[in-house]
């Protein structure tokens, strides 16, 4: 079996619990209908890379949706801001045998099954590769050994996420490569640029 591991953390497909910037606009039940087309296409290209496959829920597991259980395990997100979440979960998943190990949210509709590959790749050199976001974020984050250390004093949901990555990566000597900028769906405008983009 693999030793890569793709990690998808995912919300759970409550209205007015997903996508609450963007449902802001368009409102919490369209806001969910954009939420779950996001699941499907991530799923899609995940499930074209070859690794181990989990699916981190906030809050409980979701039975029956689309994450077919025979080829995701699915587990829970520990309560905690982000950094504490993904620290959680490299952890686990390194301490039960992953090597390299790539981590994703649901909501970056142009990621596709080559950059995750791409991502693996990168491991085999870097100790941390990233993915970054155009608001300053990253919608990818990957480790070839467990580094929680670029994870801690982080200002999550802010435009200074990246930045202040990239200088925690520099400041403990770690190297660190990151992919090609992809963009997050968070606002109306956002969704609105990606389908005018798509064929």
């Amino acid at each position: 079996m693999s030793k890569n591991k793709v990690i998808v953390f995912v919300k759970n497909t409550i209205s007015g619990k997903v996508k609450t910037r963007l449902a802001k606009t368009i409102g919490k039940d369209e806001a969910l209908r954009v939420y779950l087309r996001l699941l499907a296409i991530t799923k899609e290209e995940v499930s074209k890379v070859r690794a181990e496959k989990e699916v981190w829920y906030a809050w409980e597991v979701s039975e029956n949706d689309i994450w077919d259980e025979n080829y995701f395990k699915k587990k829970v997100q520990i309560e905690g801001d982000l950094g504490e979440k993904m620290k959680d979960a490299f952890k686990k998943s390194f301490d039960s045998g992953g090597e390299k190990i790539v981590l994703i949210g649901s909501d970056c509709p142009t990621l596709t099954n080559e950059v995750l590959e791409q991502a693996f790749n990168e491991l085999n050199t870097s100790d941390v590769v990233f993915g970054p976001s155009e608001d300053g974020g990253y919608y990818l984050i990957g480790m070839s050994s467990y580094n929680p250390e670029v994870l801690e004093g982080i200002d999550w949901s802010t435009e200074k996420v990246m930045e202040q990555t990239e200088a925690k990566a520099k400041h403990i000597g770690i190297k660190l490569t990151k992919l090609k900028y992809l963009n997050d769906i968070d606002t109306e405008q956002d969704w609105k640029e990606y389908l005018a983009n798509v064929n």
